[in-house]
């Protein structure tokens, strides 16, 4: 009789991993909001489009440290979306198939440039993109729902964060103003709020 019971007990303790997943317990007690929700697809577009401009720049960059960076945006965002997935399905969110119009709009411009008017052009992109995805990822590492998002969210700011400081460094070795004030006169765009 207690074999038979602590076989069952077996049964259903698997069943209910095979079902739910790893997490499943946790995403259960984890309620996402909306707007969690909408960060989490937001970021995985984001994160398609990073993907797809690095490999623009570590293909059509004129100077190293744009190829290095494009190529370094492929990896870490790559990286960044595999870890998101997991995320996304506990919250029935489809990865996104394709770029949005708006990161299209970005690639297609990137696309018809080239040399120095290229690495112009993709630095102030990254700047302004790394920028505005720092306020978000804190944003929502902050004020999320969900435990796991806002641990996503978090682990992803300080990617990002580091991706910023990078890209305006080169901003300021390209002589860039990238809508914040940096160049080489004024290099952290001080002054300025981030």
């Amino acid at each position: 009789m207690m074999v038979r019971r602590i076989g069952q007990l077996a049964g259903a303790a698997c069943f209910l991993v095979l079902t739910m997943g790893p997490m499943g317990a946790i995403a259960q007690g984890d309620k996402a909001s909306a707007a969690d929700k909408k960060f989490v697809k937001e970021a995985m577009q984001g994160g398609m489009a990073e993907v797809e401009l690095g490999q623009l720049a570590a293909q059509k960059g004129q100077s190293a440290d744009v190829k290095q960076f494009g190529q370094k945006m492929v990896d870490d965002h790559t990286k960044l979306n595999d870890q998101m997935k997991p995320v996304a399905s506990q919250l029935g969110i489809t990865p996104p198939a394709s770029l949005d119009m708006k990161h299209k709009a970005v690639s297609t411009k990137l696309n018809k440039l080239s040399g120095d008017e290229f690495d112009k052009a993709y630095i102030k992109a990254m700047v302004k993109d790394h920028q505005k995805d720092v306020a978000e990822f804190q944003k929502e590492a902050s004020t999320g729902s969900s435990a796991q998002v806002k641990d996503a969210a978090s682990q992803g700011e300080s990617v990002i964060s580091e991706h910023l400081k990078m890209i305006r460094q080169i901003a300021q070795a390209h002589n860039v103003d990238a809508g914040q004030g940096t160049t080489a006169s004024n290099p952290a765009g001080a002054g300025n709020p981030r």
